[in-house]
């Protein structure tokens, strides 16, 4: 039996891989522990989408190193997509590393940690159509809210995009499978389950011949002890009549929708390899908040794609005025190896990106202050998350914040409040992108 700490590094998506292994490695015997001074091995599971995310995984892979250079650590194994992506290259590039183990091998991690401890040094890379969807989790979201991921892979081929290279073609589990954990989930606690894949609206596709979203939320919805049922990652084209006819209909069903458009201009998303323009996204918002009572909109764009003129940059900046999307994030294009859009002509300066990804970020404030400041006055049920002892207040999200990349509800009260519970908070402020109240006294 061995001390093994974890690191879980990239997307929600990842976060699940990691709860597996955990679970894993806890079934084979070891315990698991969080302070790395207290651990003989390390697993890092990585991401590797973009040159952020790698750089983000290197140094942490250096920041533990360091610790077994001084003793402290014995092996490391590096997991996920960076060494999926590199795995040519990764094992000679970094010695210091004991193991690794690509996306297809993440269900032998045990194994692997077993073989690193007896003093082996390995490198597997098995099929990614192996990519273990099933088996137990060790959650480490609070219980009140747990992702469950209903697929994995990507067959969009957006020009940008390394995924589907990464984690191989979409695959889905079966409804039942899906169904089996969400019970388990609730039963344990959990209040607010989120559906999550690289494209949730292609589920079942592979398994049934057609995307079978609607069906599945249905039979989700069922499970007792769910009070919360949120989507991320619904494509745009592929938001349908039947799915905005259950956000509509089905209370718990929250109405969240996470749609990743990546730009507002149809010469710029054909070079993306992506579907859509300015007047058809324009059509859908018109549509989601025409049909979907108090709808929240999200999404992400790309500044600086290969050739985007000044012209087009505007035209996004256009765009994004008339949408008036409650909550966005942007993103500058990074040129990844292996992709379409690797050797476009007309690359962009790095200064030219981040200085129109700052120009729509500015614009974004004040859509959102005018929206925050909109809320004031307004009573919001909130799911506690915990308390704040530095502003001495508590703090959740109400239905138009995802956990992690919405900002928070902050808010003061008496009488009993713990984590997990829903109450109603009275918004009387705003603080950025977050919110101030206090709880209604019943």
């Amino acid at each position: 039996m061995s001390n093994v700490g974890f690191i879980g590094l990239g997307c929600e998506k990842n976060t699940v891989n990691t709860e597996k292994m955990i679970a894993a490695v806890r079934a084979a015997g070891h315990r698991i522990v969080g302070d790395l001074d207290q651990c003989e091995a390390v697993v890092i599971n990585t991401c590797g989408f973009i040159e952020s995310a790698k750089q983000e995984a290197i140094e942490t892979i250096f920041e533990v190193a360091q610790l077994k250079a001084e003793g402290t650590v014995q092996k490391i194994i590096v997991a996920g997509c960076l060494p999926e992506r590199y795995q040519k290259e990764i094992a000679a590039e970094m010695p210091e590393v004991d193991g690794f183990l690509g996306v297809g091998s993440f269900q032998r991690v045990a194994e692997a940690l077993e073989k690193v401890l007896a003093g082996e040094r390995i490198a597997w890379f098995d099929d990614k159509e192996n990519l273990q969807l099933e088996g137990e989790r060790v959650l480490t979201s609070p219980p009140h809210t747990a992702y469950i991921k209903i697929a994995d892979g990507c067959n969009n081929r957006c020009a940008y995009c390394c995924i589907p290279d990464i984690r191989g073609r979409y695959h889905s589990r079966p409804i039942e499978a899906i169904v089996a954990e969400a019970k388990k989930l609730c039963a344990d606690g959990a209040k607010e389950l989120i559906l999550i894949a690289q494209d949730t609206t292609n589920y079942g596709v592979d398994l049934y011949g057609a995307r079978c979203l609607p069906k599945l939320i249905r039979e989700v919805l069922k499970v007792d002890g769910l009070e919360w049922l949120r989507l991320l990652y619904l494509y745009p084209d592929k938001i349908d009549e039947e799915l905005i006819d259950l956000f509509a209909q089905e209370e718990k069903l929250i109405p969240y929708i996470e749609m990743p458009i990546q730009h507002g201009v149809g010469s710029v998303l054909k070079r993306m390899n992506r579907p859509g323009d300015e007047e058809s996204l324009l059509a859908l918002v018109e549509n989601l908040r025409a049909r979907i009572p108090n709808v929240t909109l999200r999404t992400t764009l790309i500044v600086g794609f290969p050739g985007e003129t000044e012209e087009e940059f505007e035209a996004l900046c256009n765009f994004v005025r008339k949408a008036q999307f409650d909550k966005l994030g942007v993103f500058c294009y990074s040129r990844e190896e292996d992709t379409p859009a690797y050797d476009l002509p007309d690359q962009i300066e790095e200064e030219v990106k981040e200085r129109r990804r700052d120009v729509i970020e500015t614009i974004q404030a004040d859509i959102v202050e005018q929206k925050q400041a909109a809320m004031v006055g307004k009573t919001l049920t909130v799911l506690v998350e915990g308390f704040d002892r530095f502003g001495e207040c508590w703090y959740g999200r109400s239905v138009m914040e995802a956990p992690d990349i919405d900002g928070k509800i902050f808010f003061t009260g008496a009488g009993s409040i713990v984590p997990g519970a829903f109450i109603e908070i009275e918004i009387e402020d705003t603080m950025d992108f977050d919110l101030i109240g206090r709880r209604i006294e019943l």
